[in-house]
C-alpha cells in the first residue's frame, strides 16, 4: 500500500495530478492516499517525482 508522510508532505500537487486516483487533498491541502494502482503512472514513478520524498511505497 502506497502511504504520503503528512508530516513531510508540503501540499505541491504533483503526484494528485499525476494519479488522481490515487492521490487527493486532505481538508489542511496536503496529498493523502486512496488508492494503490495508477493506470498512467508506476507508483515508483511518482514517489520520484514528489519534492520532499513524502510517498512510501
Amino acid at each position: 500500500m502506497v502511504s504520503v508522510d503528512q508530516s513531510l508532505c508540503i501540499g505541491c500537487g504533483i503526484c494528485m495530478d499525476m494519479c488522481p486516483e490515487v492521490f487527493q487533498t486532505t481538508e489542511d491541502g496536503k496529498a493523502q492516499s486512496v488508492g494503490s494502482e495508477c493506470e498512467l503512472h508506476s507508483l515508483e514513478e511518482i514517489a520520484d517525482a514528489c519534492p520532499v520524498e513524502a510517498i512510501n511505497i
